[in-house]
C-alpha cells in the first residue's frame, strides 16, 4: 500500500512537470507571436517589454485559475467525506 502511494505521487508529480512544460510552451509560442513581429538577430526594448509584461499576465491567471481549482476540488472533497 506503501509502494503504490509511492508510486501514485510520482505520476502525479510527473504530470504536474508535463503540464507546466507545456504552458510554457503555449505561452512562448503566444507571446512570441504577438509580440515579435518582424524576428530580427535580437529583440527590440519594446519587445522584450512586450514579451515579459505578457508572460506575466499568463503566468498570473494560471496561478489564479490554480488556485481557485485546488480549493474547489478540496471543497468538493469535504462535502463528499460528510
Amino acid at each position: 500500500a506503501q509502494r503504490a502511494e509511492e508510486m501514485k505521487r510520482e505520476l502525479e508529480n510527473e504530470v504536474r512537470v508535463q503540464q507546466v512544460q507545456g504552458l510554457l510552451t503555449s505561452i512562448n509560442e503566444k507571446c512570441f507571436t504577438k509580440c515579435v513581429t518582424k524576428p530580427g538577430a535580437s529583440l527590440s526594448g519594446s519587445e522584450q517589454t512586450c514579451l515579459s509584461r505578457c508572460m506575466d499576465r499568463y503566468m498570473e491567471t494560471f496561478t489564479i485559475v490554480s488556485r481557485t481549482y485546488v480549493s474547489r476540488v478540496q471543497r468538493e472533497r469535504v462535502e463528499r467525506a460528510t
